[in-house]
């Protein structure tokens, strides 16, 4: 009997390139599990890929300038690339700098993209490859296995003097409540301990859809920010525990009070990021900020009362066209008194497009910058004391990263206490892990010292 072997074309593979907020990473994740599903494979290396995909960040031009510089050298080291993004709505930029890009599409455009890869690397394996169903994944993740970025809305309805993202991604348009659950479901089965619930607006969710109903699990669950809130904190790993479920882009609107008590609860992690941007009064109507009027230092020490052990970050904006010394000044007495545990700031940077840049009164770049010193000395100040005020605390504590025994055999570890957000908060630190260990685990820590941004400890004996 005669036999023929017919030996399969090697797959097509794709590099990524992902620039910008957690909110792209989920774009580069979607697309990446498209492409997965469509016969590709990932390569982790510019040499070893077919075509080199750039996920652009265009908020600010400083971000554009980092965007170009990764299209430049993705094509001097592949030479083929498909770039998308935010920074793809500046299309004609974008090829002034690099003609030889293959194609440019926009914001959360995954067809779009899809087809570009398609046109310029064809998948090679053949519809009965292509379409094995892969049912152990739930996704390409660009993050680590154990926590997760969960996107529950696009775009942002708002019009904030500075910003652009409503040009770049559009309005509001919120994902079915449903798909939201069956994704994050799926997420935890996975692998995930740690839930990023991410959007433009998350207290906006579901506003453009009427708070829709839909049947969750034989019960009807709105598509609103105390819904979802709550159904993500009814969620069990495979080993029965509660994952974490962190919320970030957090505008301080009235019902938003709703959900601290899932926090007191153990249902939802103890941390709100909260995109205050400023105090002042007369700086907050100039950026047309909403949420402006919120009574936000009252309604802190209300949440601190229900739940005490709540971690509140969010990011200033300091240099902003017209801010005075007194504005200034305002917000680090408001600051001083609101006692937030994390604080990012940045220096106003005008955007192509942005409101802002046609106001009056522009700041000095000199002022700017003494103005940004600061207030990353008050913030810094508050966190220190913050921080030692938790020496001589048991946390719990996530596990990221597990080193290498040292010289003497002991092994260390790094973390994240509940008050700490991947990325950009800060860390814990352990001594002497036993070597089972592993990322993921969540774990008690004993606190022994800290400094003005991380904690150091042990693993509890108790």
């Amino acid at each position: 009997m005669n036999t023929t072997t017919t030996r399969l074309p090697d797959q097509k593979k794709v590099g990524m390139v992902s620039l910008g907020c957690p909110k792209a990473l989920v774009d580069s994740e979607r697309i990446l599990t498209r492409l997965r599903a469509d016969g590709y494979a990932m390569s982790p290396d510019y040499a070893g890929a077919d075509v080199v995909l750039v996920n652009t960040c265009g908020f600010l031009d400083s971000a554009k300038e980092e965007s170009l510089a990764a299209i430049g050298e993705a094509i001097a080291e592949n030479g083929r690339v498909i770039v998308t993004g935010c920074m793809g709505e500046e299309a004609d930029a974008i090829r002034a700098a690099h003609p030889q890009v293959l194609a440019i599409t926009g914001a959360h455009q995954y067809e779009q993209v899809v087809e570009a890869v398609h046109t310029h690397a064809p998948p090679s394996q053949g519809p009965f490859v292509d379409l094995i169903p892969q049912p152990d994944e739930a996704g390409i993740k660009l993050t680590p296995r154990h926590y997760s970025y969960l996107k529950i809305s696009e775009g942002c309805n708002h019009s904030c003097a500075f910003c652009i993202i409503p040009q770049l991604r559009g309005k509001l348009a919120s994902r079915r409540v449903d798909a939201v659950l069956r994704e994050a479901e799926k997420l935890v089965a996975a692998g995930t301990r740690e839930l990023l619930v991410i959007s433009q607006d998350t207290s906006a969710y579901g506003v453009d859809i009427r708070h829709e109903e839909r049947d969750w699990k034989g019960r009807p669950v709105r598509a609103h920010m105390t819904d979802l809130a709550r159904e993500l904190g009814q969620l069990k790993t495979p080993e029965g525990a509660t994952p974490w479920v962190r919320l970030h882009y957090v505008y301080p609107y009235p019902h938003v009070d709703a959900v601290i008590p899932l926090m007191a609860e153990g249902l939802l992690t103890p941390y709100l990021d909260i995109p205050f941007q400023h105090a002042s009064p007369k700086v907050l109507k100039a950026m047309k900020r909403p949420a402006n009027e919120a009574k936000v230092l009252e309604r802190l020490k209300s949440w601190r009362e229900i739940c005490p052990d709540i971690a509140i970050r969010s990011s200033f904006v300091v240099g902003f066209p017209g801010e005075t010394e007194d504005d200034f000044r305002y917000l680090l007495d408001w600051l001083e008194e609101a006692q937030l545990d994390r604080v990012g700031a940045f220096r106003f940077e005008p955007v192509a497009g942005a409101a802002a840049n046609a106001l009056p009164d522009p700041v000095p770049e000199a002022v700017k910058e003494e103005r940004y010193a600061r207030i990353m000395e008050v913030s810094e100040r508050i966190s220190a004391a913050k921080l030692a005020a938790k020496v001589g605390l048991t946390l719990p504590v996530i596990i990221d990263e597990v080193g290498e025994p040292d010289e003497d055999g002991d092994i260390g570890a790094t973390g994240r206490s509940q008050a700490d957000a991947p990325e950009i908060d800060g860390a814990v630190y352990l001594r002497n892990v036993p070597e089972t260990l592993r990322s993921g685990d969540i774990v008690k820590v004993a606190v022994e010292d800290a400094d003005a941004h991380d904690l150091f400890g042990v693993i509890s004996s108790k």
